[in-house]
């Protein structure tokens, strides 16, 4: 992984094709919540398709945790759409068949020159496409288990959120002065419109 890409740094907006055929940004994607970034080595990979399937089944807690999820392959558009439909996921995977994200990360996985994969990372993200924290997949126990995004999405949230603790000082006072913008999702509109 190139050195810049760490925890504080900002991850790269890549613009790729999702699985309708339409090109995306990931911070279109990602709009003013957390996400969840994989990326996978494909359809082919049995460790890729336990992981997600774990993922799948946590999709409902993040969609009402507001935190999005977004999975990028080498897979081409018709095996990027059958890996997700096999899956049953939700979210949005991004089709990279030329590699432009595996190059630019310098993250080709050259051990396996037939498919000629990513290494599978994961990448938990702040608001603004910042890392929060960085998993390194090539072995599957490197892979965050739903446990582990659970304890990061819970520390990520506690750093963003003003409101995450309703008891702490001032913040009853602030609500009944009307200082809405540290409250979600009262801030988020008033960030949006000006």
């Amino acid at each position: 992984m190139r050195r810049d890409i760490r925890p504080g740094a900002v991850f790269p907006d890549y613009q790729l094709t999702d699985q309708t055929g339409t090109r995306r940004r990931l911070s279109e994607l990602q709009g003013s919540d957390p996400m969840i970034l994989v990326l996978s080595r494909g359809h082919f990979c049995p460790k890729d398709r336990r992981q997600l399937r774990n993922y799948v089944d946590f999709y409902p807690e993040l969609k009402v945790g507001y935190t999005g999820i977004v999975t990028i392959s080498t897979d081409n558009l018709v095996e990027t759409n059958e890996f997700r439909d096999a899956l049953g996921a939700q979210w949005p995977f991004l089709s990279d068949p030329r590699r432009k994200v595996q190059q630019d990360l310098d993250i080709q996985e050259y051990t396996d020159p037939h498919h000629d994969p990513m290494i599978p990372y994961t990448v938990v993200l702040e608001p603004g496409l910042r890392i929060f924290r960085i998993y390194n997949g090539y072995w599957y126990w490197g892979r965050p288990s739903v446990e582990d995004l659970r304890r990061d999405l819970r520390e990520l949230f506690q750093k963003i959120r003003p409101d995450w603790d309703l008891s702490a000082d001032g913040l009853r006072e602030a609500w009944e002065r009307g200082e809405k913008d540290r409250f979600f999702p009262y801030g988020e509109r008033l960030r949006k419109s000006a």
